[in-house]
């Protein structure tokens, strides 16, 4: 079955004048991206004043006239699944969710359905204008399987490319709460240590050298002390980049991992015993906060998320 098409006409600002042509198209075209412009030019589905327009860089002229021939997105290899999603924000552009802990993000081998991608085809059936040409969501960053919290998603091209770049420039503002054994001295900290894959064991993440992994940054600040046999304390813990498993292995290194971590943490006796009281079974993380950039509006947005029943149920239990 032959898939539809669009028709954008698209007529270079004054402003733009003298401009690169994928610059001025995407500057003219908001729902477009530069490089989903670029691949449009390539099959020769832009066409302007003098005929088929496949050179991006060519430079154009104010008031020049381009249409813009968009094939309709494939469908999405993944299925579209009706699980229920906590929606913090939705427009056209992107979609915040809360996620719960125990939803994997993308799809992959273990994890093929039930994902959070699942959850967002069906639920942005017929929003999803294209991310590369394909009707799929945006997926820009990542939060553990088992850290509940805040995560956005593009619903098209131009957003995906706008939040991407945010992200890396490290100027989304991300901030995790985290409950950790014993209690740090100081009331606050920066920990500069590069991540990689542990040599020893695939499945970890470790601080390797200078030059041998990911630059990784993590400001922490000491929230709440609980003291006395319960010896734990929340934090906040602010990232400057989003390294896999940065969190945990970064509080883990200075000596306060993150309680009911299966993978970093050692449980004392008596941590042991309450989450096992609790049946609490991951890691105490929760992404609170995510504030960047709208890339479509420039608006700024921040949301926040309280810290879920079952941390603060844990939380509650450590300070009685």
């Amino acid at each position: 079955m032959s898939r539809g098409v669009s028709i954008i006409e698209a007529r270079i600002a004054e402003g733009a004048d003298g401009w690169r042509l994928d610059k001025a198209l995407a500057d003219a075209v908001p729902a477009l991206s530069r490089e989903r412009l670029k691949a449009l030019m390539t099959a020769g589905q832009v066409s302007g004043p003098e005929g088929p327009a496949r050179d991006p860089a060519r430079k154009v002229q104010a008031g020049a006239l381009f249409t813009v021939t968009v094939p309709e997105a494939a469908p999405a290899e993944n299925e579209a699944q009706d699980i229920a999603l906590d929606v913090v924000f939705e427009d056209e552009h992107l979609i915040v969710v809360d996620k719960p802990a125990g939803l994997v993000v993308h799809p992959a081998a273990g994890n093929l359905d039930g994902t959070l991608v699942n959850a967002l085809l069906h639920h942005c059936a017929g929003q999803l204008s294209g991310i590369g040409g394909v009707a799929r969501p945006g997926i820009v960053h990542r939060i553990d399987k088992d850290t509940s919290g805040l995560i956005v998603a593009a619903k098209s091209d131009k957003a995906h490319e706008g939040l991407a770049k945010q992200f890396k420039d490290h100027s989304i503002d991300r901030r995790y709460l985290a409950i950790v054994a014993g209690s740090p001295r100081e009331a606050a900290g920066t920990i500069d240590a590069p991540l990689a894959r542990s040599s020893s064991n695939r499945k970890k993440i470790a601080i390797v050298g200078e030059g041998k992994g990911k630059r990784a940054v993590t400001h922490w600040t000491r929230k709440t002390r609980i003291g006395e046999l319960r010896e734990a304390a929340l934090a906040e813990c602010r990232l400057e980049t989003g390294r896999t498993h940065q969190v945990r292995v970064h509080m883990a290194s200075i000596g306060h991992p993150l309680l009911g971590d299966p993978v970093y943490g050692r449980a004392r006796s008596v941590h042991r015993q309450i989450l096992e009281t609790l049946n609490f079974k991951r890691q105490a993380l929760h992404a609170a906060r995510l504030g960047f950039i709208h890339p479509v509006n420039s608006n700024a947005l921040a949301f926040d998320s309280e810290m879920p029943a079952d941390m603060q149920e844990l939380f509650n239990r450590l300070i009685v």
